[in-house]
């Protein structure tokens, strides 16, 4: 089994309805691996002609996936091309957007930068009320959202909402993003797992042809244009190399972000004073 796979794990529940579980301990950090088990996955979605359903969800309670790799193990997800045209980072968003299967997020803990970016292409967004920290931290790195943040936002929450959600770059507890239209619903932990599987087996006992049809149709009114995505990624690209921009990654890292646990769970709060000695 290759690594990529370890760290995207699939669960066919049945042919219509798969469960896609994201285990990278310790924090489920954003790589290259993580996104060549979306590519794989994707492929096999494509080729399972019965398949109507995909909630994706994490191994580790504590983090959904917890954010970009900032130390470099990305690879080529930003330069190199997938089948759509555009960068497999981008690649990776549209096609699951897109894809005639559905797809579900089921949320707990941390989502934040690329992470929340990739549960906003997804369908639908579910999250535990007292364990989800979603967010748009980039600004206070020194970025701007490069991953569709900032193009999908508006859609769902509005200007105003999407602007205090990715330039304050703070979290976003469970009942708050519900009330903002970031997630669909949050509902007590307890009950986020039932809930989604019986929304799940619902969508996987229609037929998938409507499903499809209905899900072409709501995209056609609903989703952001592939050139501004672009550029958002470009942008993001650019912003990179700023040194002002290192300086605030590493100050992170030196910090303790991708080895610190607890630094792990709060750092956005503390983007405020990052280079306060």
């Amino acid at each position: 089994m290759t690594e990529s796979a370890t760290h995207v794990r699939v669960i066919e529940e049945t042919p219509a309805y798969w469960r896609v579980v994201f285990e990278n301990p310790p924090f489920n950090i954003v790589d290259a691996t993580i996104f060549e088990g979306l590519q794989d996955l994707l492929a096999r979605m494509h080729a399972s002609p019965s398949l109507c359903v995909v909630v994706f969800e994490s191994a580790n309670p504590e983090f959904y996936l917890a954010h970009f790799d900032l130390t470099g193990k990305t690879g080529n997800i930003t330069t190199a091309v997938g089948p759509s045209g555009l960068p497999i980072l981008m690649d990776t968003f549209v096609r699951l957007t897109k894809s005639p299967v559905v797809s579900i997020a089921k949320i707990r803990g941390c989502v934040r930068g690329v992470s929340s970016e990739f549960v906003l292409a997804c369908d639908m967004r579910f999250a535990s009320r007292e364990n989800t920290l979603l967010g748009q931290p980039e600004v206070g790195v020194g970025l701007n959202p490069g991953g569709g943040g900032t193009e999908r936002l508006p859609l769902l929450v509005g200007r105003g909402r999407a602007l205090e959600i990715v330039l304050g770059a703070n979290d976003f507890d469970g009942d708050t993003a519900e009330r903002y239209g970031y997630v669909n619903r949050a509902l007590p932990d307890s009950e986020l797992d039932g809930f989604v599987d019986a929304l799940a087996r619902r969508i996987a006992s229609f037929d998938r042809r409507p499903i499809a049809a209905a899900k072409n149709l709501i995209n056609q009114v609903s989703l952001p244009d592939a050139d501004r995505l672009l550029d958002a990624l470009n942008a993001f690209q650019t912003a990179l190399t700023w040194p002002e921009t290192q300086q605030r990654i590493q100050a992170l890292l030196k910090r303790g972000l991708q080895r610190e646990g607890e630094f792990e769970k709060r750092w956005p709060a503390l983007l405020g004073t990052l280079l306060e000695t």
